[in-house]
């Protein structure tokens, strides 16, 4: 349970929202889980041991930050996952699921997602892994799990930078009517392109990475 419950509640912490890495008090997530101290410290040690925290002596246990050239090539291979999920997509999901996946987006297309940024946000990540599942390989959504809590909170904090909310959208919906054609060559390529535009606006902006 705590580490489930800790896991979750790093992968939705905006770790890249601010310069600093984020402290975890061992204490306080003992009061705040209500368990013990043991089973948070197991819990520590198995985030630890996958990559999601580190601990410093005489300092404390910290949410890992990535380098920007991590977060670079973070991007590259999620693009790679991203566009074969959607190519497998074409194949897997019904006529249903992608009406899902429009109706994400049926209030944005009308008003601008840069006046609810936040809930576009919301929608953006929810988008991604949309698009990861709809693929049907339960591999690649391994291998995505422990690359999202970083893609979700880059993706946070760039969807608020030069103006790639309303650019995002237009995107999605390419994306969403390839998908809806069942044209595999198109939906895969989108997609690639459009996560790879992320990249390329990192490596152009991302110098809040360090």
């Amino acid at each position: 349970m705590a580490y489930e419950t800790l896991k979750r509640a790093i992968t939705e912490m905006d770790i890249y929202d601010h310069p600093d890495e984020i402290r975890l008090d061992e204490r306080q997530l003992s009061q705040d889980l209500a368990v013990s101290r043991t089973p948070v410290r197991e819990a520590i040690t198995l985030l630890e041991q996958e990559g999601f925290v580190r601990s410093v002596p005489r300092r404390g246990i910290f949410v890992v930050r990535k380098t920007k050239q991590e977060i670079l090539d973070m991007i590259a291979v999620w693009a790679a996952l991203e566009s074969m999920s959607a190519r497998l997509a074409t194949k897997a999901a019904s006529d249903a699921d992608f009406q899902k996946l429009k109706d994400l987006f049926a209030e944005y297309e009308r008003e601008r997602p840069a006046d609810h940024i936040s809930e576009y946000s919301d929608a953006n990540i929810a988008f991604h892994q949309a698009v990861i599942r709809l693929g049907g390989c339960k591999l690649i959504e391994d291998m995505t799990a422990n690359l999202f809590i970083h893609m979700r909170a880059i993706r946070k904090v760039t969807i608020r930078q030069d103006n790639r909310a309303e650019r995002s959208v237009v995107d999605h919906r390419n994306i969403i009517n390839a998908l809806v054609a069942r044209d595999a060559d198109l939906a895969e390529r989108l997609v690639r392109e459009h996560t790879l535009g992320l990249r390329d606006h990192v490596e152009k902006h991302g110098d809040f990475l360090g």
